[in-house]
């Protein structure tokens, strides 16, 4: 696990709390899915590939959907921390997405957290370029402060919080707990 930035964290939501978030989540997508295409779930890492993979698990287990493929994605921006902050959001390139009839195919991606929009725009632009005609997105968190042309067709919970706040989503295997903690960076905090 890796070290966290110092300030002041709060806990925002609970695992009891997003266990209700996940099954809303879940509930948003049997309403996308169509028996007359195949969903892809497409799981940004890090924390959007077990994320996606929770949410996989809970349409078989509560709604006896057949397990849908997963297929996991890389991209760095990292744009709440500006210490991680790439110039471009760099995206590794998956052949395993490029194989599939992604013309006929649903994807549905998966990440953590919808801040300024970098990723979920690159992601969605690189599935594009390789032939997908219907991609859905997904988030735990959306912000609210999108600055690029990205909204989230299903969201977990929306949180409005100080600019310099940084959202905390705490995800198996990544994080011991699954948790959303808000990080509280002042000029005297870290």
């Amino acid at each position: 696990m890796e070290p966290k930035p110092g300030g002041q964290r709060f806990c925002l939501y609970a695992p009891e709390q997003l266990d209700s978030v996940m099954e809303a989540m879940a509930r948003q997508t049997i309403a996308l899915l169509s028996p007359q295409r195949q969903t892809v779930l497409i799981g940004i890492l890090r924390r959007g590939e077990p994320l996606a993979r929770m949410l996989q698990q809970r349409l078989v287990q509560q709604f006896g959907l057949p397990e849908l493929p997963l297929y996991p994605l890389k991209l760095k921006r990292y744009a709440d921390d500006l210490t991680l902050l790439h110039a471009k959001t760099a995206l590794t390139e998956n052949p395993l997405l490029a194989a599939l009839d992604l013309p006929r195919t649903r994807l549905l991606l998966v990440d953590d957290v919808l801040y300024e929009g970098h990723s979920l725009l690159r992601a969605s632009s690189y599935l594009a370029q390789l032939g997908a005609n219907e991609i859905r997105t997904a988030v735990l968190v959306d912000r609210c402060v999108c600055k690029l042309p990205i909204q989230a067709d299903i969201t977990g919970v929306r949180l409005q919080v100080a600019p310099s706040d940084i959202i905390e989503c705490n995800v198996p295997p990544y994080e011991a707990e699954f948790r959303i903690d808000v990080l509280r960076r002042g000029p005297h905090l870290g």
